[in-house]
């Protein structure tokens, strides 16, 4: 399963999903457990959209997020994908993350899409880092702050586009429905005072957003082309200020100890 939503939504999942699988390998070997199964925090994670696939993996996954619907929406999902005995959810979000979840219990967390949204994002970190176990992993996505710049100059709004390089938040305008972004320099400040070693950086739709549509879902080969090239620059420090989203992968400080 090389990414979990094909076709067209693996543009934006791809190199998130692979990086995330890995590490996810690496922390069932760190553990030594014989059920190979880990125990996956997902805050936010909404309908499921790696929830599913890491509990497809063999995992526990614990899904904390706002709505009803998403929760309602991941039963089903669930369901379907045959694991609901592997997945729960659970209506909470990251602030009130230890009224609903136990903190420590947790070999992994995943914190996507959800640092744009919250009051503090500092807390929602530390909290993040909270539910690991000594030895724990964390997946961190977030909106980045040079992708926005550089898709509204290419849409001819010159404006906005220099609005959002100095507005504090990341905001082209009062219409901008996302309420932060994040260079990569903040994400790994913000990962590391939480006491999380940084492991990795990578850009996240960096060329996807892009791309006219009707080129990757026509042209024979361009969407395999499109996830390689991805792939490829995800790593590449050059490339992450200019990526649509940010992703962090990272470990509590003594997880070599484990």
């Amino acid at each position: 399963m090389s990414d979990p939503m094909r076709p067209r939504a693996s543009l934006r999942t791809a190199v998130v999903w692979e990086v995330l699988k890995d590490a996810l390998d690496r922390r069932v070997k760190a553990t030594g457990r014989e059920s190979r199964s880990l125990d996956v925090l997902d805050t936010g994670g909404g309908s499921g959209n790696f929830a599913v696939p890491v509990a497809r993996l063999g995992h526990r996954v614990t899904v904390v997020d706002p709505s009803p619907n998403a929760l309602f929406a991941l039963e089903r999902r669930a369901a379907e994908a045959d694991v609901a005995d592997r997945v729960r959810g659970v209506q909470g979000d990251v602030h009130g993350l230890f009224d609903v979840v136990e903190r420590g219990g947790f070999d992994a967390v995943l914190c996507h899409g959800v640092l744009e949204y919250v009051d503090d994002p500092a807390e929602g970190v530390r909290n993040a880092v909270g539910a690991l176990r000594p030895s724990g992993t964390l997946s961190l996505l977030a909106a980045g702050l040079g992708g926005a710049v550089l898709a509204r100059a290419l849409a001819g709004h010159f404006t906005e586009a220099r609005q959002a390089l100095s507005d504090p938040a990341g905001r082209w305008g009062d219409g901008d429905p996302v309420p932060r972004r994040f260079t990569a320099e903040q994400l790994t400040d913000l990962v590391e005072s939480a006491g999380v070693r940084v492991d990795a950086v990578h850009g996240v739709r960096v060329f996807a957003d892009l791309v006219p549509g009707v080129l990757v879902d026509t042209e024979p080969g361009a969407m395999e082309a499109l996830l390689k090239l991805e792939a490829a620059a995800a790593e590449l420090a050059a490339f992450h200020s200019v990526a649509t989203q940010l992703h962090v992968l990272g470990e509590t400080r003594d997880a070599e100890a484990a």
